[in-house]
């Protein structure tokens, strides 16, 4: 390898950068695979940067990217749904559902906090209810795999997730963009989408019982108040009961027209505060475990007045690395900065939603200036 100085023909607009960038002190300026924006960070990164040259670019230039895979698995599940909602199952609908699960476990394998952080940042890229499925289907594996369960259990989970709202899925989108309370009609609707999704599922050639169970059971509550059948507790299986937390989540921090966006630290107080009653406490604190109490893709204020994205896991959960992409003025970086909270100028003071940040005035977020060549959609 040679250590060289960047120059401008190495550089331009909308590239993602295939090196880390260091200053001619060896500090990292810019991590590899963030995208250059403007022009002024091309004079940034010229007139202080060096890097490590000699990397073949055959190797960088069509990375393995979590977004692509979790987009495609978006499409494809949305297709094929639909499909069996219509009771127009394909004879290869069991091995094509098998094939999205683990195309989901893939993206998870190859980047946890991208995936995580797209149920945050990647909310424009399919219809909810596909979405919506998908991201469940995430959380829902890595609690799974948290708890040590099997790797047949882990693909249940994943099944039951992908296709726990089959039963609903002609209602779920103009449900998601209505502002309006639901009537009696599309009410009872809701409370039926268990059981006619594991009926639909059945039509589908699913006999899979574990499965299916997850299905039926997923909006039930450990106080007997949840539906279809007023289980309680121990009456529900621990698998249903994976599913229905990550249920829970990934519908609080989506964006939807009849409430507003929950903060995923917002979110994951509520179902705590839920621990009480309706869910079981010491799976709420799996829950927490496993995304920390600021999951990946939160937004945040630090105590100097910068505003970051959360990008990684620290030491402790109080303590992320967090990408730094608001100056303490108020002002938009042009090169994001890394930023360890367990320092005491950038502790953590509070969580931003995504409308807070936008009355910024800061510029949409592109998940590969933080997560890098793995995070280009």
């Amino acid at each position: 390898m040679n250590i060289r100085k960047v120059t401008a023909a190495d550089l331009k607009l909308g590239m993602l950068l295939p090196w880390d960038v260091y200053g001619e002190n060896g500090a990292l300026l810019v991590r590899k695979g963030h995208m250059i924006a403007s022009a002024n960070q091309i004079e940034y990164l010229v007139e202080r940067g060096v890097f490590e040259d000699g990397q073949p670019s055959s190797i960088l230039s069509e990375p393995p990217s979590v977004l692509r895979k979790l987009n495609a698995a978006y499409l494809e599940l949305h297709t094929l749904l639909l499909a069996a909602s219509q009771g127009a199952a394909p004879p290869d609908f069991r091995r094509r559902l098998d094939d999205i699960a683990l195309m989901v476990q893939a993206a998870v394998d190859l980047n946890v906090d991208i995936a995580t952080a797209s149920i945050l940042h990647n909310q424009e890229q399919a219809p909810y209810a596909a979405r919506h499925s998908v991201n469940t289907a995430i959380i829902a594996m890595l609690l799974a795999r948290a708890r040590q369960r099997s790797r047949n259990d882990v693909m249940t989970v994943t099944l039951a997730a992908l296709t726990m709202n089959t039963g609903m899925l002609e209602h779920h989108q103009r449900w998601h963009d209505s502002s309006a309370v639901l009537d009696s009609a599309d009410h009872a609707r809701k409370l039926a989408h268990p059981e006619l999704s594991v009926q639909l599922l059945r039509a589908a050639g699913v006999n899979d019982e574990a499965w299916l169970h997850c299905v039926l059971h997923h909006h039930e509550n450990e106080d007997g108040t949840g539906y279809p059948h007023a289980k309680v507790g121990a009456q529900i299986p621990l698998l249903s009961k994976l599913v229905a937390l990550a249920d829970r989540y990934c519908a609080r921090v989506s964006e939807r027209s009849y409430r507003p966006t929950m903060t995923a630290h917002g979110a994951l107080r509520d179902m705590l505060m839920e621990a009480r009653t309706t869910l079981d406490t010491n799976l709420v604190s799996l829950v927490i475990r496993e995304l920390g109490i600021y999951p990946i893709g939160s937004y945040v204020r630090m105590i100097n007045g910068e505003v970051g994205v959360v990008a990684r896991r620290g030491l402790q959960s109080t303590t992320p690395h967090v990408e730094s992409v608001i100056g303490p003025r108020g002002a938009p970086l042009e090169v994001f900065l890394q930023r360890d909270t367990r320092n005491e100028l950038h502790t953590i003071r509070d969580v931003l939603s995504n409308a807070q940040v936008a009355a910024l005035d800061a510029p949409p977020l592109r998940m590969a200036q933080v997560w890098g060549r793995a995070a280009v959609a």
